[in-house]
C-alpha cells in the first residue's frame, strides 16, 4: 500500500475505438526537481553533447562582469558537471470503485453564464422527477474536464439516469442533448518506481552568486552553445 502519496483528483477522459485499448492506461509524469542552491539544469538538444559535457566533469566559464562585480573585467569560476537521475513509474496499480450517488454530466452548452448559474440550472432541471432526477445533495464543477458531477440524496436516481446515457435539457428556447456517466474514483494501491537518467539533460553545480539570474543564465547558454564544448 502507498501512504505517502498526496491526494490528487484526477478525470480520465478518451474515446476508444479498440476494445484491447479499454483496460490500458497511459501516465505521462510531471516531473519537478528540486535545486540546490548554486545549480542549475542545461537540456541540449543531443544526447552525445550532454554525455561529452558530462565526461568532462568539470568546466571553466568566463562570466561577463561588466557592473554587476567592481574591479574586475572578467572572472572564471569552475563549475560541475553531473548526470540528472529521477525516478519513474515503472508500474501503477489503480483501485476503482463507481459512485451509487453521483453522476457525470458532460457536453454542456456554452452559455457564456457564471459557473454557479449553470450550476444552478443543472441542480434544479435535476432535481425534478419529472426529468427522471431526484433531491440533488451537491453539485460540484470539475475545471479540468468541463464536466459536472451531481450527487443525489438517493442512490437509484443515478442508476436510472446513467442508464439513459442522455438527456435533453432545455435551456430557453433551445434544447440541449447532455450525455450522462457513471462517476468512477480510484486510489492507487501500488506503485513502482526505477531510476532514470535524463539522455539531454546536465546539473551544474559550483555556481557563484556574483550576477542576476538573466544574467547567468545567457553566460552558461553562450559557453554551452560553443562547439568546443
Amino acid at each position: 500500500m502507498i501512504s505517502a502519496l498526496p491526494e490528487k483528483k484526477m478525470v480520465f477522459k478518451s474515446l476508444v475505438s479498440n476494445k484491447e485499448d479499454m483496460n490500458k492506461l497511459i501516465l505521462t509524469p510531471l516531473i519537478r526537481y528540486p535545486l540546490p542552491g548554486g545549480s542549475a539544469l542545461i537540456t541540449f538538444e543531443k544526447a552525445e553533447v550532454a554525455q561529452r559535457i558530462i565526461e568532462m566533469k568539470e568546466h571553466v566559464v568566463e562570466l561577463s562582469c561588466g557592473d554587476e562585480l567592481e574591479e574586475l573585467d572578467r572572472c572564471r569560476v569552475r563549475m560541475q558537471a553531473a548526470p540528472v537521475d529521477i525516478l519513474l513509474p515503472s508500474a501503477v496499480e489503480i483501485g476503482l470503485s463507481q459512485s451509487n450517488r453521483s453522476i457525470l454530466v458532460s457536453d454542456l452548452p456554452n452559455l457564456g453564464i457564471p459557473e454557479e448559474s449553470l450550476l444552478d440550472k443543472l441542480e434544479l432541471f435535476f432535481s425534478k422527477t419529472k426529468n427522471g432526477g431526484g433531491e440533488v445533495d451537491r453539485t460540484e464543477f470539475l475545471d479540468d474536464s468541463g464536466q459536472v458531477m451531481l450527487t443525489f440524496a438517493q442512490e437509484e436516481v443515478a442508476e436510472l439516469l446513467i442508464s439513459r446515457g442522455h438527456i435533453q435539457m432545455q435551456i430557453g428556447k433551445t434544447s440541449y442533448n447532455l450525455k450522462i456517466s457513471p462517476c468512477i474514483s480510484g486510489n492507487i494501491t501500488d506503485l513502482q518506481l526505477q531510476p532514470s537518467r535524463c539522455p539531454r539533460t546536465v546539473l551544474l553545480s559550483g555556481i557563484p552568486d556574483v550576477l542576476p539570474e538573466e544574467a547567468m543564465r545567457d553566460t552558461l547558454e553562450i559557453h554551452f552553445q560553443r562547439p568546443s564544448r
